[in-house]
């Protein structure tokens, strides 16, 4: 490989690691994202002009963000803006601009958190739906590209690019603040914050459509992510919590396809091939939710949840009864037929179908759960070890018509066969 390659390539992996954190010093300047985007685009393509001859700076971020800058100032000038608007980006600039590279990055260390937590707080702001905070935050925290998404949520590119940019001028017309809110406001906005980052992370943990069971990459990104805000925000339990659920839920990726990718039940699974290092880690981060705030939390009660899978060596050493209970007190904090139907799994694995049974029934009959496919897969599952096949074939068939994943559909038909 030839040093002009492995430049390109070391420029790649900097700007993945370093692109939110310019676009959101830049966003702090200029008060535009989607300026800021540009800016920090055109501070890219310097960095490909110039590093492949002078080699890759010893701070490529502090690099990258003082080029963009310098973007900023021409942008500014060249189209004439307000003396005004052009006096204070010079000012910000100027006294941004310490002698050496080195004093240049410790103050951009000081300053980048509060950048990026402002950034990850503006591109999940309730004035966007959800669908479009979703696809902003995978664009400008995550860093993929338009294309990347749109494989990744089987949309078409024009679909999430014009989302991305409604998000963006939406934002603008709305003038939301750059800046991380107080009291009530950054409470309610950190649910936000956290349920895109778990909206991200389901989608890849159990693809809602397409040929695939799982997107490791979207679970990967929303892990990435929820590791940026820890950082950032280390006193906020839940933050703790979310990341720790990400990271014991990761942990069985290993097991949960076959070699043909077809989806392996929990029970079934191989757990030599889930990952311990995620397991410590998850495990560690839900003591640390706890510890914050004990296990009021929806997502440091799932967490707990997932830790007593994470706990258990072998499939038959699970604490189902514990589970049921922390489900109970999910639902509580959280009232959902989901979470209820959940808990009516862990109830049929502690005490048998026939105390589970129920209870589905009861979800079944209140009709919230009408098209949910997993209803009609977690009954036919309780009527098959029942021995009442004929009813569970007819549930797993249900099951298989409602879900729009390929993988899934074909194993829910295999096991409508399987009890014939």
């Amino acid at each position: 490989m030839n040093s002009r390659t492995e430049t390109d390539r070391a420029i790649t992996t900097v700007w993945r690691l370093e692109q939110a954190r310019v676009i959101a010093g830049l966003t702090r300047m200029v008060r535009d994202i989607s300026l800021a985007e540009e800016l920090a685009q055109e501070a890219l393509m310097a960095a490909l002009r110039s590093w492949p001859d002078t080699g890759v700076p010893r701070n490529p971020g502090a690099w990258l963000m003082q080029a963009g800058k310098r973007k900023a100032i021409d942008y500014f000038r060249h189209r004439k803006m307000a003396a005004g608007k052009l006096e204070e980006v010079g000012r910000l600039l100027d006294e941004e601009t310490p002698d050496t590279e080195t004093a240049l990055h410790e103050q951009l260390d000081d300053e980048v958190g509060d950048d990026l937590l402002r950034l990850i707080f503006t591109s999940c702001h309730p004035v966007l739906p959800p669908e479009s905070r979703v696809a902003l935050t995978l664009r400008l925290i995550g860093g993929l590209t338009t294309e990347e998404i749109a494989r990744a949520f089987l949309a078409n590119d024009t679909t999430i690019g014009q989302r991305i940019v409604r998000a963006k001028r939406a934002i603008a017309d709305a003038g939301v603040p750059f800046e991380v809110p107080r009291g009530a406001d950054r409470e309610a906005r950190v649910a936000s914050v956290l349920g895109v980052l778990y909206l991200i992370f389901n989608e890849g943990y159990s693809a809602t459509a397409g040929e695939d069971w799982m997107r490791p990459q979207l679970c990967e990104e929303a892990m990435r992510m929820g590791r940026i805000l820890v950082t950032l925000m280390p006193e906020e339990s839940e933050v703790h919590g979310l990341l720790a659920l990400m990271e014991l839920q990761h942990s069985r990726a290993g097991a949960r396809v076959n070699a043909k990718g077809e989806p392996v039940l929990l029970p079934d699974q191989n757990r030599a091939l889930w990952d311990q290092m995620l397991i410590r880690r998850g495990l560690d981060g839900l003591a640390r939710a706890q510890s914050l705030g004990g296990i009021a939390g929806p997502y440091t009660l799932q967490a707990a949840i997932a830790a007593c899978h994470g706990r258990a060596r072998k499939a038959e050493d699970t604490e189902w009864g514990q589970i049921a209970a922390l489900y109970g007190l999910l639902n509580q904090v959280t009232p959902s037929p989901v979470i209820e139907l959940n808990r009516a799994v862990a109830v049929s694995m502690a005490e048998g179908p026939a105390a589970a049974l129920p209870l589905v029934d009861a979800l079944a009959a209140g009709l919230t759960l009408e098209g949910y496919h997993l209803l009609y897969g977690v009954r036919g599952d309780l009527l098959r070890k029942l021995g009442r096949h004929d009813e569970a074939n007819a549930d797993f068939r249900k099951a298989a018509e409602l879900t729009r994943n390929a993988r899934e559909k074909a194993f829910l038909l295999g096991r409508a066969e399987e009890v014939v």
